[in-house]
């Protein structure tokens, strides 16, 4: 008799990333850190100003 076989380890993998405004599934690096896919992306969306003053950074 022939001991059962072992389950095989899932690999892990990386989480699913979805669009905020979709829900799709993202692949591209950058579309997974904005959480936006390409085609849903404007060019407003990478980075978010606020108008104001704003002190200096120290050391600079």
């Amino acid at each position: 008799m022939h001991p059962a076989p072992l389950p095989i380890p899932a690999t892990p993998s990386a989480p699913t990333v979805l669009c905020r405004r979709c829900h799709r599934p993202l692949h591209d690096p950058e579309s997974r850190l904005l959480r936006l896919g390409p085609n849903c992306r404007g060019p407003e969306d990478p980075t978010h100003v606020v108008p104001g003053e704003q002190d200096t950074l120290p050391g600079l």
